[in-house]
């Protein structure tokens, strides 16, 4: 009698794939809603007139915008719904609330040109997630393209919890001639461009968390660690300055950087 063949086994690998993008998981979506939540929370403190909440509710919604893509790929939770939410939240929380806290800060009294600033920061922050949903699987995964909008409204709220810090409102003079108004003009515009823009800015993705790193990096971990704890305001500001300008400095390295055109022969 001849041997039976052996029976294959029905895998389901689409079905499996099209079940895990209709899902939706509970765990990542309770960070990313509580990061809408801190958005949300950010503007109506700014029309409160508590702008010193409502730049640490976007820097809390930053932190919670962070774990909630982490906490889906350490869980296996990752869903089409998922990165859609995301996107919407992040629309939120980095794009319409740090354009209308700096908005009634500062840029209000200035009439059109305020809003059209405000509406510059919130439009670009739209184009910066498109264009990231868009190129997710084209981009290198080294550096984003255009600042992050995250970045952008740790600058906004920076300026903003930085001068509450140290008692100056929106419609302060400095020195007798450097008005604050126009201060927050030039870093919501300066934002909303480096957003849009083609430069690159390090993404960090590359570094293995997994790896051993010499004794000097823990220290250095400690001392930012202390530094924030210290004065928040400032160093939060003064990190995301820096991040804003990087891409511009390492555009201008590579521009130096590049040999020159050698001459077409005659």
């Amino acid at each position: 009698m001849a041997d039976a063949k052996p029976r294959l086994r029905r895998t389901k690998p689409l079905v499996e794939q099209s079940l895990r993008e209709r899902s939706i998981y509970l765990l990542p979506n309770l960070f990313t809603t509580a990061a809408l939540f801190a958005g949300f929370y950010a503007i109506v403190q700014a029309m409160s007139g508590r702008f010193e909440h409502a730049a640490v509710a976007i820097f809390i919604a930053m932190i919670l915008d962070g774990l909630d893509g982490r906490v889906a790929r350490m869980t296996n939770t990752q869903s089409a719904f998922g990165a859609e939410y995301d996107s919407l939240s992040d629309m939120v929380s980095f794009g319409v609330a740090p354009a209308l806290v700096l908005y009634v800060w500062a840029l209000q009294p200035m009439g059109k040109l305020g809003w059209i600033a405000a509406f510059i920061y919130c439009a670009s922050a739209a184009l910066r997630l498109a264009r990231f949903n868009t190129k997710l699987d084209e981009s290198d995964k080294r550096y984003f393209q255009g600042l992050p909008s995250p970045a952008a409204a740790a600058l906004l709220a920076g300026l903003v919890w930085i001068a509450f810090d140290n008692g100056i409102a929106g419609d302060e003079i400095f020195f007798g001639w450097v008005k604050m108004k126009w201060l927050a003009w030039s870093i919501t515009v300066f934002a909303g461009i480096s957003m849009v823009s083609d430069l690159r800015f390090y993404s960090g993705k590359d570094i293995n968390l997994r790896s051993s790193v010499p004794f000097v990096v823990i220290l250095l971990i400690v001392l930012a660690f202390v530094l924030i704890s210290y004065s928040p305001a400032e160093v939060l500001f003064a990190v995301s300055l820096l991040y804003g300008l990087s891409g511009y400095v390492l555009w201008a390295y590579r521009k130096l950087k590049r040999p020159p055109a050698s001459p077409s022969a005659n």
